[in-house]
């Protein structure tokens, strides 16, 4: 029964956290730390990433190809090499962001064999955390997940080199089976399915392993392992501006332990600003989908998104989910890897047509946006608008796609909290201006 109040605690809640607009300009608040121009404030410097997407020039924003450079590294050449030995190559990415190099083959190979070691997890903590409280959304039991397992470590506030790599390793091992495990829990207690547990088997890369241990019968292609370890890749990290990321270095500036700045950072990539944007691309991809009978025709397709932008279908916001980037002006280098590889898994398949699709929307959509708005700002696919595709043509089921982001993720968020705690050195903590006017204080018996 709803309790009925004589205050204005839920009445009053949008007056109460109302700010009049002017104040933004007469402070020169730049909100959500951005520049008026899109760019982010300069917040710190790092030796991690380099997300690189326009010029400025006498003040102009330049558009420019997108590139990604992991500690040097392009992501491009990172992908391209790995697939070009048929290896895996995340764990080779991971290897490169904690340590700041590439290995060598004895290094990756006892690098891997660390990993699978690290997999297991704690005694009962299945039963006790995982089991004994399902959550509908897989995110949250990520987080509760990892500030759980400080309970499990003997050592957890001790803020050494040995420790922050060795937690961070045993996360980055551990988080992939808390997903699949937290995947079936729900399935069983929220939605009648069975309930699936596989043992992990030694020696699997992460992306063998997620599909091993995912499927009910155990069985992948070593192609199908190889597209998800490419995912893998290209979500690993994305330069310490991304929410996610700042947030878990604004903790880790406080000197917090380690599980509770990564169990921030999932709780801010679950957000549908971020992370959780990529279920919303999925969700606008099948509305297209239903929307056009014939997905050959560039004039249907155009009409359906001319729509969505005129806010008159889909979910009205005028936004085409997929499209567009913070940084990225060109290109995302990201979503052109994925469209090459996706492009590949899907030829000869059931998802060629609706892989042509999606590039179509991808070539078109620039064009509406424009039409519509009168805007000439460049705007590309970014990497959500395969992502989701990629995902369905291997099976893994929607709520696992932002999990997945989180899983590949925690190796960039690991890289920064290192570099924050070496380099950092003070607590972030930015300024707000309050222009709330002083008011005198009312005794209870004269207040109305």
């Amino acid at each position: 029964m709803e309790r009925k109040t004589s205050f204005s605690l839920y009445s009053d809640f949008e007056k109460c956290n109302s700010i009049e607009s002017k104040f933004y300009s007469k402070y020169q608040v730049k909100r959500g730390l951005r520049n008026s121009d899109g760019t982010g404030v300069m917040a710190g410097v790092t030796n991690i990433c380099n997300v690189h997407g326009y010029l400025i020039d006498d003040g102009e924003k330049i558009p420019a190809k997108g590139e990604l450079h992991f500690r040097g590294y392009s992501i491009t050449d990172l992908v391209e090499n790995a697939a070009k030995e048929d290896r895996f190559g995340f764990e080779e990415v991971v290897y490169l962001l904690l340590t700041g190099d590439l290995p060598t083959s004895e290094e990756l190979k006892d690098f891997c064999s660390i990993i699978s070691e690290n997999r297991k997890l704690p005694e009962d903590f299945f039963g006790d955390m995982i089991l004994k409280a399902p959550s509908i959304n897989i995110m949250n039991k990520l987080a509760r997940s990892v500030l759980a397992l400080y309970s499990y470590d003997n050592n957890a506030e001790e803020l050494t080199a040995k420790h922050e790599i060795d937690t961070a390793i045993s996360l980055i091992s551990k988080l992939p089976v808390i997903m699949v495990l937290a995947y079936y829990v729900k399935l069983s207690h929220f939605c009648g399915g069975s309930l699936v547990l596989h043992p992990v088997i030694d020696g699997q890369s992460t992306g063998e392993m997620i599909l091993s241990i995912l499927r009910p019968d155990r069985k992948y292609t070593r192609e199908e392992a190889k597209l998800l370890d490419i995912m893998l890749m290209l979500h690993a990290e994305h330069g310490g501006g991304n929410n996610s990321t700042f947030a878990c270095r604004v903790l880790s500036s406080s000197g917090t332990d380690p599980y509770s700045a990564y169990a921030a950072a999932i709780g801010s990539l679950k957000g549908p600003k971020h992370g959780g944007a990529n279920q919303k691309v999925r969700e606008m991809q099948d509305f297209i989908k239903d929307s056009v009978d014939d997905w050959s025709d560039d004039g249907k397709i155009k009409d359906v998104l001319s729509s969505i932008v005129d806010k008159e279908a889909f979910d009205k916001s005028g936004l085409i989910y997929g499209m567009g980037h913070a940084v990225y002006t060109l290109s995302d280098p990201r979503a052109e890897i994925l469209r090459k590889y996706a492009g590949i898994m899907a030829q000869g398949t059931e998802f060629e047509k609706e892989f042509h699709l999606l590039e179509a929307v991808e070539r078109i959509a620039p064009e509406v946006i424009a039409e519509k708005k009168g805007d000439s700002k460049k705007i590309c696919a970014n990497v959500d608008m395969y992502s989701g595709f990629v995902y369905k043509m291997l099976g893994i089921p929607q709520d696992l796609f932002t999990p997945l982001f989180a899983v590949s993720r925690i190796a960039g968020w690991s890289a920064h909290r290192f570099e924050e705690l070496v380099s950092g050195k003070r607590i972030i903590r930015p300024a707000y201006k309050s222009v709330f006017k002083s008011r005198e204080y009312v005794p209870i018996d004269k207040r109305k």
